[in-house]
């Protein structure tokens, strides 16, 4: 769904014993690129719902949300999709496996800045730079 309008969204930099869950879309925006899990805000919800909301939905895990990792926009005719607002948080992995819905195709659990030549969606090693730094005080 196309919007003339840029849409919030919210990610979660999701910390497991040191680790961070990447997860690979599988549809646009961002086609087969690692990202970090998350979704639009719905209208009236806040911010840290919709991140709660969009996790479970996307990977069915319980998270604890730490605080603000950074922002970044993504504008249309860069990413093959519309006009978003992506507002970051850092989380701690409290419960759950990761079981994917049908947005995702792949996960994986790597050390910050261990992301090797995966195809990353733009600004998420800042995002996670700035997620880790929370995480660890």
């Amino acid at each position: 769904m196309t919007s003339t309008h840029p849409q919030l969204a919210v990610s979660g930099a999701i910390f497991r014993d040191d680790r961070i869950l990447l997860v690979r879309r599988a549809h646009s925006p961002a086609n087969g690129f690692y990202s970090l899990p998350g979704g639009r805000v719905e209208f009236g919800e806040s911010l840290h719902a919709a991140l709660h909301r969009e996790i479970d939905e996307e990977t069915r895990l319980k998270i604890e949300i730490v605080g603000p990792a950074g922002w970044r926009e993504v504008l249309p005719g860069t990413s093959g999709g519309g006009h978003y607002l992506i507002m970051s948080f850092a989380a701690r992995w409290v419960g759950g496996e990761p079981v994917l819905n049908d947005e995702l195709d792949d996960f994986k659990w790597l050390a910050p800045g261990g992301f090797g030549d995966l195809r990353l969606t733009e600004g998420l090693e800042e995002v996670v730079a700035t997620a880790w730094r929370l995480i660890r005080t």
